[in-house]
């Protein structure tokens, strides 16, 4: 069920994982925007599960032309297999359990884990929206995974990123910074200078991941468009700022609508979804204009907007207010949902998104669908966030003393995977009424 991941039965230790491998590739002109200024690459990405979770399932999501049927598909073939495939503990380290798959499923499931380690990077680097990269060229032709927009590329264009993992006996620094290299000129380098539905490709990254199944440790290693610049700080930022709201900006509509249809399908939004296809082809017939209910939902010093399908014991999600205020009923539903590991305090996690994002974002939506779908603005006002349980440099980068004991992870967007939802505190729900916009009750 999107919406929802069990995330008890992920590993408990953030990881850190060094950067084993760098090489900068010579442009012309470089740069290939003058005023464009990459962030700085740090030694290190440090991530806690949460934050692989989700960015595999933003990952998986993000091809925006997939029937919402093949998006869940995708999620649900995934996500539990870190449950079983990743060690606990610092160090990064392939479980046992993975001899016993299929080389097939070990190729599938290093993909995965390479892609999500992707975005998490691109993501701690300051980039905020993400679309999917086939739009570049025909499918027979070889192009990056993914498209970037935000941080120091606002203003300037969007940004390439390919993806690679590795779980193979053989995996070692010098052969995942090979792979870096050689998707880099293969799949990056082509598209640079290019013109893409989100605007023009100015910089590009080749990301590869990789680990031996058989031993402790894992490589990171990263091949990037030389600039012959200074180089900016971490998306624009100092390297001491806390988590937090860092901005609020403009971003192109058409990146931020690929981007929330990935992220409101992964709360359970196929409401949301079925507007943002049909804003995006406005000659078709559109949706029920029927209310979306979310519940707000304070956590970890924020307060988060839920989909109705997240509380799936509810029938009548008007009725919130009797049920979710009384806390006995509350507390009791949220641990143990899962019957056969309820003695092991299994439960939970809710995908959501921060609630000033959602609801700026849906309310832009309504005045889209109020223009008959016809008038997408250029770009719309969108706030971004200091992202939590993942960042660059540190044991406690992506951390803060408020959040440290809670398990969630935030991304620059708003969107977030909220680990342990009991601890949080209903505060009432949010209605979005796609023709007459948000309210709260």
């Amino acid at each position: 069920m999107n919406g929802l991941v069990l995330t008890s039965g992920l590993w408990g230790a953030d990881k850190a994982v060094a950067l084993s491998g760098y090489t900068a590739h010579g442009h012309i002109p470089s740069p290939i925007e003058p005023s464009f200024k990459a962030p700085a690459r740090e030694s290190s990405l440090t991530f806690g599960p949460l934050a692989l979770a989700a960015a595999v399932a933003r990952a998986a999501t993000t091809r925006d032309d997939a029937p919402v049927a093949v998006l869940n598909a995708l999620q649900q073939s995934t996500l539990p297999m870190l449950q079983t495939m990743i060690e606990d503990g610092p160090t990064f380290e392939i479980s046992p359990n993975f001899q016993h798959l299929a080389d097939t499923e070990r190729t599938f499931l290093a993909a995965r884990v390479g892609a999500g380690i992707t975005d998490l990077y691109m993501n701690a680097l300051g980039y905020t929206w993400r679309a999917n990269a086939a739009c570049l060229s025909s499918t027979l032709d070889p192009h990056a995974d993914f498209i970037y927009e935000g941080g120091s590329a606002i203003g300037h264009g969007v940004v390439l990123a390919e993806a690679h993992g590795s779980f193979a006996a053989n995996a070692s620094a010098a052969s995942v910074h090979l792979q870096s290299k050689n998707k880099y000129l293969r799949q990056v380098k082509p598209h640079l200078g290019k013109t893409s539905p989100y605007g023009k490709v100015i910089h590009g990254y080749s990301i590869a991941f990789g680990s031996r199944p058989s031993a402790p440790g894992a490589f990171l290693s990263l091949s990037e468009t030389k600039i012959n610049k200074p180089r900016m700080t971490l998306g624009g930022q100092t390297k001491s700022s806390k988590a937090g709201t860092s901005g609020a900006g403009a971003a192109p509509s058409q990146i931020i609508l690929a981007a929330h249809r990935s992220n409101f399908f992964l709360m359970g939004g196929d409401d949301v979804v079925g507007w943002i296809d049909w804003v995006r082809n406005a000659d078709s017939a559109p949706p029920e204009p029927s209310p979306v209910v979310f519940l707000r939902l304070h956590y970890a010093g924020r307060t988060y907007l839920v989909h109705a399908s997240s509380v799936w014991w509810l029938d009548h999600p008007r009725d919130w207010f009797d049920d979710l205020f009384d806390h006995h009923r509350w507390r009791r539903l949220l641990p143990g949902l899962s019957p056969r590991g309820a003695d092991r305090g299994q439960h939970l996690g809710w995908f959501g998104i921060e609630e000033t994002a959602g609801t700026d974002f849906l309310q832009s939506l309504t005045g889209i669908v109020q223009s008959g779908g016809r008038f997408v603005p250029a770009t719309l006002p969108v706030p971004s966030f200091v992202p939590v349980g993942f960042g660059l440099g540190g044991e406690d980068a992506g951390r803060s003393l408020a959040e440290a004991d809670y398990g969630h992870a935030l991304f620059r967007d708003g969107f977030a995977l909220l680990g342990d939802p009991h601890r949080g505190h209903p505060l009432g729900i949010t209605v979005w009424s796609p023709k007459d916009g948000v309210t709260s009750q």
